[in-house]
């Protein structure tokens, strides 16, 4: 699906005038980000009091925001003088209709996030915001077993395995806990951080001879796995029972565990493989439409969005953490700070690739979801040959792509059209 086509999928009936305007406010914020009644309470009362000018915050779920943002540039007037909204909405959108911010010289502390708000351009058609992510978090007895000479911070796969080897052969149990079970997100793990580190892609690359090698080595891993795994959602669970001492999921999900014992856990950087440092995150950006009406507000109220303070104090009211170069504050809960700190580093590691969230499958976005959980279980549960499961696998995952029509998302080559399976 081309750029632009982002658009075409709104409702092309409603017109501008039929929207709610904010003439009393000198910006209009526009965002798809921090609905949720508390956080936009806290948005408005905290996070923008602090702005030299008047701020009218409206969060909206994606479709009513795009299609107001539609109408308005096909007007080619308006009244937003902000965008809120995750990278995927913003890559889906023609970069003509967004304002060129490379003036501003604001950017992130990761170079990977930078590029992706150039959007393919030479400019920064948006600026980073605030990010989430998955992270890895250990028990503090697990550390003595670490291989000689790996930094925590800077993990490969092959270290990670030794790692959980270790464990096991020490402890006698297997202590990697996997969020494999009904309510785990499992697929995000595949789709963001093993293939984006050994394909360097997550559909053209899912059949590929790397995806291959992906596979094998989390076959390796799987022997120190838990076997009840298939039964852990929520991993804060696992490591406050002692049942894994090593684990992988949301930092939404490890919070308890860093809460209620902060002592007893450490939070680090998902690992990397030949491909680089696969992460997701899930990357918000703020950009200026062409149909802003005030340019200068607009323009002072995204940098003031990238203030440390005002990062700090995104932070807070959202739980998405700083994507500048900031010191987290000592009063933040544990779970804060210890993801805030594993976050950073993995977004700024020399060596991050980042997996995007799968965007522009619409309602066969569970479908592809299923894909990724179907050869976990058919190569890890099942011990199916890998070559005969990804051949299989790949006439699906082919058939969602083409009827949805989704153009590739990072790390996959940028693609005309539905992203293809290789």
């Amino acid at each position: 699906m081309p750029r632009g086509s982002y658009f075409a999928r709104a409702a092309s009936c409603v017109a501008v005038i039929g929207f709610a305007t904010a003439a009393q406010a000198d910006v209009l914020f526009w965002s798809t980000q921090a609905r949720p009644a508390e956080e936009a309470q806290a948005m408005r009362e905290v996070v923008l009091s602090g702005f030299d000018g008047a701020v009218d915050y409206q969060p909206n779920e994606d479709g009513p925001w795009v299609t107001r943002l539609r109408a308005e540039i096909e007007a080619g007037s308006g009244t937003i003088g902000v965008l809120g909204a995750l990278h995927g909405a913003f890559s889906a959108m023609d970069p003509d209709t967004l304002v060129d911010l490379d003036d501003l010289g604001l950017v992130a502390a990761s170079d990977t996030f930078n590029d992706l708000a150039r959007l393919g351009t030479g400019q920064m058609q948006y600026i980073p915001w605030m990010q989430a992510s998955y992270i890895m978090a250990a028990n503090r007895e697990a550390l003595p077993y670490l291989p000689e000479g790996a930094d925590i911070d800077a993990l490969t796969y092959d270290q990670l395995i030794e790692w959980a080897a270790n464990v096991h052969e020490a402890t006698g149990d297997p202590k990697f806990g996997f969020p494999a079970g009904p309510d785990g997100l499992r697929h995000r793990f595949f789709q963001g951080y093993l293939y984006p580190s050994f394909t360097n892609g997550v559909v053209r690359t899912f059949a590929s001879d790397e995806a291959v090698t992906a596979w094998e080595k989390f076959r390796e891993l799987w022997e120190h796995t838990n076997p009840a795994s298939t039964n852990f959602s929520f991993m804060q669970e696992q490591l406050l029972s002692g049942d894994a001492w090593i684990v992988f999921d949301h930092s939404s999900r490890l919070a308890q565990a860093f809460n209620e014992r902060p002592d007893d856990f450490v939070a680090f950087p998902a690992p990397a493989g030949p491909s680089g440092r696969g992460f997701m995150p899930v990357l918000a950006g703020v950009a200026i439409p062409a149909t802003a009406p005030n340019m200068e507000e607009s323009r002072a109220l995204v940098e003031y969005l990238l203030a440390p303070e005002t990062q700090i104090a995104t932070l807070r009211a959202t739980s998405f953490f700083p994507v500048v170069e900031v010191e987290l504050p000592d009063d933040l809960p544990p779970a804060v700070q210890a993801a805030g700190e594993a976050i950073a580093k993995m977004s700024a590691s020399p060596d991050a690739n980042p997996g995007l969230l799968p965007s522009g499958l619409g309602e066969r976005g569970g479908e592809f979801n299923r894909i990724y959980v179907d050869t976990f279980e058919r190569i890890i549960l099942a011990r199916q040959d890998i070559r005969r499961v990804l051949d299989d696998q790949r006439d699906r995952l082919a058939e969602i792509m083409e009827e949805s029509g989704a153009p590739c998302w990072a790390p996959d080559a940028p693609s005309e059209g539905a992203c293809p399976v290789e």
